[in-house]
């Protein structure tokens, strides 16, 4: 019972983050290409959000990757890193089960 919630709660926070960056990099292509204004209240205040929930993440891996100009991937690799982790979440849960740790 505790390993499911606890499972369930990785899972979860993985996915809601894959959303955020998702959502993030979105935005920050709307607000690129002048789709969306930053002046705004609205609008300032959702990318700033999901600018400080990124950016401790996306930070180091747009540091370590070279300079392609104006194109940013580093919103794809933690996207990767992020689905990476899902998965070994899960492998981690199917093996519990499998060596009779997991009830």
């Amino acid at each position: 019972m505790i390993l499911d919630a606890f499972f369930f709660l990785i899972q979860a926070g993985l996915t809601l983050f894959f959303w955020a960056i998702l959502i993030a990099a979105i935005l920050s292509l709307l607000i690129g290409f002048n789709v969306l204004d930053t002046r705004n209240r609205l609008v300032w205040t959702i990318s700033d959000f999901f600018y400080r929930v990124t950016e401790p993440v996306m930070r180091p891996v747009r540091n370590r990757l070279p300079n392609l100009g104006g194109i940013d991937i580093s919103p794809l690799i933690v996207l990767l890193l992020v689905q990476a982790c899902m998965l070994l979440v899960g492998a981690v849960k199917s093996y519990m089960i499998a060596f009779g740790v997991y009830f």
